[in-house]
């Protein structure tokens, strides 16, 4: 009797069950598999509903014959959900994975069939693949904590207030520019209006002035919101404390060509909560890495991958410009200028981006172990 005990229990912790969620708004598609049997149990469920989940599981486990202490393994589709899937689904004891969507293989008929119930299914068995040792079956997600999470939604709405603040700008110039006038909006916008005359001389429309005074008055909410964020950042790096994640925020300033803004995104969006082994894992978060096409007798380069964090990667960019002006005398602005610079705008290109990823790892070296990039100046 203790024997079979034994033996009952070496084959409950042996068995897994894999599940995969394909999420929408109304409903979410389950699929269920134990690995051995090719058919795959597909319900649905209303979305959202964990107690629904958990008993499907459970029906899960005794259709397939499974004991109830079965290891569960599922994963998910990044969207617009978010991460809160993964941390329920974690606190349920189940190991779960997020999957980035566009590293899942397809079918590449110009015609193919798609419904939820077939993505899945794919899911379910590419799971199972991924769970016996074909890593590179897609890519996993690196899903930050609550808190990591958290940080970074002031440099986010600072992003969405700026592309407002552009956006009323642009409307109210073109407003003015249908009726033959070209003038920049200040902080004495108002007053300007009055005085401005059309093209036949004539004062601006009543409507139309009308109009331009409310967006000129949505403009200043967004001003304000946007120096209170400022103000925000500014006192969260003045506060005293041992946070280490404000403290890389002040250190990465330390940098000449490195000011508030850059130095906050790339800390709350990379530095703050990731950790690389290497070089190129950072380069692969960035989306800096080479994506080369080598087939037959066609050779080529086809540019950067662009699959990591598109906010980093542009900044990244930009930084690399100040970089050249502010800091001339470091070692990579004097490779740059010697590989790059005499060339045309293409290769100036093409040598900016290999700056903005030499720059991501000289970076990260200096945050984890404080090596000032060559030749840079420090405050």
């Amino acid at each position: 009797m203790e024997n079979q005990a034994a033996q009952g229990q070496e084959k409950s912790s042996a068995e897994i069950l894999y599940v995969a969620l394909e999420l929408s708004r109304k409903e979410w598609k389950l699929g269920f598999s134990d690995g051995k049997k090719p058919q795959i149990r597909k319900v649905a469920i209303k979305a959202g509903d964990l107690e629904a989940f958990k008993r499907e599981i459970e029906k899960a486990k005794q259709r397939l014959g499974m004991a109830g202490a079965a290891e569960v393994r599922s994963c998910y589709e990044a969207g617009r959900e978010g991460f809160w899937p993964h941390r329920a689904l974690t606190e349920m004891g189940i190991e779960n994975m997020v999957v980035d969507p566009a590293s899942i293989e397809v079918n590449r008929r110009q015609r193919r069939a798609k419904t939820d119930r077939m993505d899945v299914e794919k899911l379910v068995r590419q799971l199972i693949r991924y769970w016996r040792g074909e890593r590179e079956v897609w890519r996993v997600v690196r899903v930050p904590s609550g808190e990591a999470e958290d940080r970074r939604q002031l440099h986010r709405e600072l992003e969405v207030l700026k592309e407002e603040r552009k956006q009323h700008r642009m409307r109210m110039q073109s407003l003015l520019f249908t009726q033959g006038i070209q003038q920049s909006v200040g902080g004495k916008f108002l007053k300007k209006l009055e005085q401005l005359r059309c093209w036949d001389q004539e004062p601006i429309p009543e409507q139309m002035r009308r109009r331009l005074e409310d967006e000129y008055h949505r403009l200043q909410l967004v001003e304000v919101q946007i120096r209170e964020i400022q103000k925000t950042q500014a006192e969260r790096l003045k506060a005293t404390g041992q946070d280490e994640v404000i403290e890389k925020v002040r250190k990465l300033q330390k940098l000449i060509s490195i000011g508030m803004g850059s130095s906050w995104i790339f800390v709350m969006e990379l530095f703050g909560w990731r950790t690389f082994q290497n070089r190129r894992q950072l380069a692969g978060a960035v989306g800096l890495t080479p994506t080369p096409y080598n087939s037959g007798d066609s050779v080529r380069e086809q540019g950067i991958s662009r699959a990591g964090n598109r906010r980093v990667r542009k900044l990244a960019i930009e930084i690399a410009w100040c970089w050249l002006r502010l800091q001339p005398n470091s070692k990579l602005s004097q490779w740059y200028k010697q590989r790059f610079a005499g060339g045309g705008r293409r290769m100036r290109r093409i040598g900016i981006v290999a700056v903005a990823r030499r720059l991501m790892i000289d970076l990260w070296r200096y945050l984890e172990s404080d090596r000032v990039p060559e030749g840079a100046v420090v405050r």
